[in-house]
């Protein structure tokens, strides 16, 4: 005798497949740093100015507001350049993360 057991063929689930609309794809998406007490102050001035290409004043506004508010929305654009700049600040070691623009 065999030991194989009969097997019964269930139903495939249907797949409910939804493509998202390019107004889906474009909601913009913010790219925001984090404060953390390991980095100088004038070492997170120096990687907005590198990475965005801010003048000393406008990088050293946001440094400011990641000192004092704990955090800094640094741009607002498409997922992908958000996704872009976030791995650049990660490679520069600040604590970076993405939020949807509301």
């Amino acid at each position: 005798m065999s030991s194989l057991k009969e097997c019964s063929i269930q139903a495939l689930p249907s797949l409910d497949e939804k493509t998202k609309t390019e107004e889906d794809l474009s909601v913009p998406w913010k790219v925001i740093v984090l404060n953390d007490p390991v980095n100088l102050m004038s070492y997170v001035v120096m990687v907005f100015r590198k990475v965005f290409g801010y003048n000393e004043n406008k990088a050293t506004k946001h440094m400011m507001e990641v000192h004092q508010l704990g955090k800094s929305v640094l741009w607002t654009g498409q997922r992908e350049e958000a996704e872009c700049y976030a791995y650049q600040l990660q490679r520069w070691r600040l604590q970076t993360i993405l939020e949807k623009d509301d």
